[in-house]
């Protein structure tokens, strides 16, 4: 089975001449389709660096990294473009856009799928928010939302056009215990789902159980194979 993240000798530097300092080290990493990986780590130790490479947001220096069969270094922009549109991502920060409601917000995705019609396109927004428990919040705007029902508009915005791969940088951050809880169940059911992959990225030890494998960045380097939550208390 073809790997949707190969990583190999993937080395990153940020800056120029003497004020070049390399960030990311000699990664080596694959997940396969239908994971859903955690990454823990440090703040500062590359965690978020390593997912905006992942997500063709920057790119690729040294190295190789595959994405979802696309070679990411030296790839051009049409190619990154491709990679994105079949990402979905998750922020820390939900980044929804204030003066559009929880279902324009959504729509925003399908716009990026012009060959969906645009009545099928809406019926699957509906579906969606409905699925992350939001039917009957379609048409408020972000500030009538809470904490979670916003984070809840980002997932339904990062899963509606069915991904095959998932990035999520600290989506619990700003959430309760049970907020938090609450998002990543929906993020693994439907990603289970519609059979997509998920590399999430957290500080919240709270979460670690849905987890298929932990990655650990330290120093920007990676430590692989660490136990689950559940495994280590076994």
């Amino acid at each position: 089975m073809e790997p949707v993240i190969d990583i190999q000798g993937l080395n990153h530097y940020f800056g120029t001449g003497r004020l070049r300092k390399q960030v990311l080290f000699q990664l080596e990493a694959q997940i396969y389709p239908g994971e859903i990986v955690i990454m823990t780590g440090p703040s500062g130790s590359g965690k978020t660096t390593l997912l905006t490479l992942i997500g063709a947001l920057r790119s690729a220096q040294e190295g190789s990294l595959r994405v979802l069969g696309q070679e990411l270094r030296h790839s051009t922009t049409s190619q990154q473009l491709a990679i994105r549109r079949q990402t979905g991502y998750i922020f820390q920060a939900n980044n929804l856009l204030h003066s559009l409601t929880a279902r324009q917000n959504v729509m925003m995705t399908m716009d990026l799928q012009p060959d969906i019609p645009a009545p099928s396109a809406e019926k699957r927004v509906t579906e969606m928010l409905t699925a992350v428990g939001l039917g009957e919040h379609l048409d408020y705007l972000p500030h009538h939302l809470s904490g979670g029902q916003k984070q809840r508009v980002a997932i339904a915005r990062a899963l509606v056009g069915h991904p095959k791969l998932v990035l999520a940088d600290e989506p619990t951050a700003a959430l309760d215990k049970q907020s938090g809880r609450d998002v990543v169940e929906i993020m693994r059911k439907l990603a289970q789902e519609q059979g997509c992959t998920i590399l999430l990225v957290t500080h919240d030890n709270r979460i670690l159980d849905v987890a298929d494998r932990l990655i650990q960045m330290e120093d920007g380097r990676l430590f692989q194979n660490l136990p689950t939550t559940a495994e280590m208390e076994h």
